[in-house]
């Protein structure tokens, strides 16, 4: 009844579901690969002219772009199919998840009671923090916390689901892209790291976590998360696969692990997600984390303000103007160097670029934007 999935708790797709979630992927896709660029098009050929006939000047700002464009039908036909999709695509994937929601947390729980490596440690006192308690992210209702039942695992079983549509497929079948790439990084720039602790900081339901299981099988790695129903579904879905991970419910700004106890400490499109401040905390306590010469890599989206124009800029942030994305925008305005710095990481020692896996085993052929700094040799905290 249902076609071959990755592992063996990725939600099931019925033939009606899976023609659904197809056609949501297909409109995405058209949206972004034929819609949106009409709006460059008007913005060369028509909207920008007519600024520079009426100011003398091309737009400066990114205020000034978003002003011009924004009443244009292009930008406003592109808004709406893009919103409108993202709607369907998130009812499609949460109807999927909730018609099994039994059957899913039974299947993880057989796996999470049964035995095997890892482990889950969850703590039910652990508070929210604002930024991600007020904020349903990505529109999804209860964000990367809904709780259908005692046990639940319908979160981090959604968000595998909904992230295959949401990068249409490109991101590989277990959607783990993102830490193959972080480690094909680390081994072309440190190639004598041997880590022997690694930490994944907001690893949601463990895609990326994984990779840097299987390439240092030697070391003891740890996902971190605010979500239970995200790290229930994380921790059974490692032991499917058969991977050795410690999961823990904490929060990235204060851990709870020692100081100087990780070789590495990694996160996947986890910056653009927590508030200005957080971010501070979370770079501040990767220090502490650190072993002298251990490093922290941070894996983003690839969208650096500073070097786009600003046309480029105003469309580059529309995910938080139209998509729950509140921190998106002022994280491509901040100055991660100097809040490395400011957490004690030497300017010397902090690396800000873009990566591309030489394999291109993905059909996603943008690059994703790397930044991190290695701890300073000399003695731990």
């Amino acid at each position: 009844m249902y076609p071959d999935t990755p592992h063996p708790l990725f939600p099931r797709q019925s033939p009606e579901e899976a023609a659904r979630h197809a056609f949501y992927k297909d409109l995405k896709d058209l949206v972004v690969a034929e819609v949106k660029p009409r709006i460059a098009e008007h913005f060369e050929t028509l909207l920008q002219p007519a600024f520079v006939a009426a100011h003398g000047r091309e737009p400066s700002t990114t205020a000034e772009a978003g002003g011009a464009v924004s009443c244009d039908p292009s930008y406003r036909w592109y808004s709406a199919l893009a919103r409108a999709q993202h709607e369907l695509y998130v009812d499609a994937t949460a109807e999927c998840v909730e018609r099994q929601s039994e059957a899913l947390r039974e299947r993880c729980r057989e796996w999470r009671n049964g035995g095997g490596p890892g482990s889950l440690q969850l703590d039910p006192a652990l508070a929210r923090p604002d930024y991600q308690r007020d904020v349903d992210s990505h529109c999804v209702p209860g964000g990367y916390f809904a709780e259908l039942a005692e046990d639940d695992v319908y979160a981090g079983a959604r968000y595998e689901l909904g992230i295959s549509l949401y990068t249409l497929g490109r991101h590989g079948a277990m959607n783990d892209s993102k830490g193959h790439t972080g480690v094909e990084f680390l081994r072309e720039r440190f190639s004598q790291l041997a880590p022997r602790r690694i930490l994944d900081l907001g690893c949601t339901c463990g895609n990326s976590t994984l990779p840097y299981a299987e390439a240092w099988p030697q070391a003891e790695v740890h996902g971190l998360d605010l979500s239970a129903p995200a790290l229930r579904y994380a921790h059974a879905r490692a032991r499917a696969l058969g991977r050795a991970v410690h999961f823990r419910q904490a929060n990235a700004e204060a851990t709870g692990f020692e100081a100087g106890s990780f070789d590495l400490v990694v996160s996947h499109i986890l910056l653009h997600e927590v508030s200005a401040g957080a971010l501070q905390r979370i770079f501040a306590e990767c220090h502490r984390l650190l072993r002298p010469g251990g490093v922290m890599l941070h894996v983003e989206v690839p969208v650096r303000n500073a070097q786009l124009s600003p046309f480029e800029r105003f469309m580059a942030d529309w995910d938080t103007d139209n998509n729950n994305e509140p921190f998106w925008r002022a994280l491509h305005d901040m100055d991660l160097p100097a809040a490395a710095a400011s957490a004690g990481f030497a300017p010397a020692q902090v690396f800000d670029t873009q990566f591309v896996r030489g394999a291109r085993a993905f059909t996603n052929d943008r690059p994703w934007w790397l930044f991190g700094a290695v701890r300073a040799p000399g003695p731990s905290p």
